[in-house]
């Protein structure tokens, strides 16, 4: 086979600057964060709407909010806000910073510290009282 051969059965990439594996993990990421996002504040807006319509059931689902399993959501929720955030940042920076493609992986790998440095404290206050709650510590 030529060389000319094997040249036109190689795939070709087109169109995006996001190729490689780290860069495709943060936009399925950022795209499943937005995501989250969005019906978490739909969620809100309804339960908000709620307190017109009966306070008393209002009072019943601020009520299930105070619960051990809806804490974790919530850390899981300032996670991917977080991150969502940290990673619009960056998607910004590679396609209004003219050096911003050649740098986008370090970029990745940047706010991906920031995002451990911000979360590591924040999951820990956040989780404090219901670990206190249910364990008595």
């Amino acid at each position: 086979m030529s060389a000319e051969a094997v040249e036109a059965e190689r795939p070709t990439r087109r169109g995006t600057l996001y190729r490689g594996v780290p860069g495709m993990w943060s936009w399925v990421a950022h795209r499943i964060t937005g995501v989250l996002t969005f019906f978490f504040l739909f969620a809100h807006v309804l339960d908000t709407a709620l307190v017109r319509v009966s306070p008393q059931a209002y009072n019943q689902v601020i009520e299930t909010y105070k619960t051990p399993l809806v804490n974790l959501i919530e850390v899981g929720l300032v996670g991917a806000v977080l991150y969502h955030a940290l990673n619009g940042i960056r998607v910004m920076l590679v396609d209004f910073w003219a050096k911003g493609p050649r740098y986008q992986r370090q970029m990745l790998w940047g706010i991906l510290v920031v995002w451990v440095l911000v979360m590591a404290p924040g999951a820990y206050f956040m989780l404090e009282r219901t670990v206190r709650d249910l364990w008595g510590h």
